[in-house]
């Protein structure tokens, strides 16, 4: 995989398909020790002058370890094949299972910076992170998607990302 620049110009997608249709996997950390998640919740826009993407993870998840601890994490996409491996990183545990070697996928170090992605992606983006903020329930003002979304509490945060780069 070669990464490059990441440049507005280069974005190429419909992002409400990519998250909604094909799903992504956030990574964090650096080989040896990083997390990753499926998600098909998030973002894509221009915030503080910048090529942002924005993922939510909840505080229970495994992950969130990885996301507070490293200053770069990755969203990457998979052709249709790889549904069945972005289900199980969906589904289980970091804690608990070795994700690459369940899954197949290969780990792939992100050049000159402590970041993850997998060999099978067909795009990655990496973000260094510019932001994170819980959600809470007071914050919400339309609060039938608080309830329908978090029945237990179990709250996302926010993590706003600047694109960096991306790898294909």
């Amino acid at each position: 995989m070669e990464f490059k620049k990441f440049l507005q110009k280069d974005f190429q997608g419909n992002p409400f398909e990519m998250l909604d249709k094909e799903w992504m996997l956030v990574t964090a950390g650096a080989l040896g020790e990083y997390n990753t998640m499926t998600a098909s919740w998030g973002g894509f826009g221009v915030i503080w002058d910048k090529p942002v993407a924005m993922v939510v993870v909840r505080l229970s998840r495994f992950t969130l370890e990885f996301m507070e601890k490293y200053d770069y994490f990755t969203c990457s996409f998979y052709p249709e094949e790889y549904r069945e491996a972005l289900n199980i990183c969906g589904t289980k545990s970091g804690r608990d299972i070795d994700k690459a070697k369940e899954t197949g996928l290969t780990p792939v170090s992100v050049p000159g910076i402590a970041a993850v992605t997998f060999g099978e992606a067909r795009l990655t983006l990496v973000m260094r992170k510019l932001l994170h903020q819980d959600l809470s329930e007071q914050a919400f003002t339309d609060k039938k998607v608080y309830a329908a979304n978090y029945p237990d509490g179990d709250i996302h945060r926010l993590f706003v990302g600047a694109i960096e780069q991306y790898g294909e």
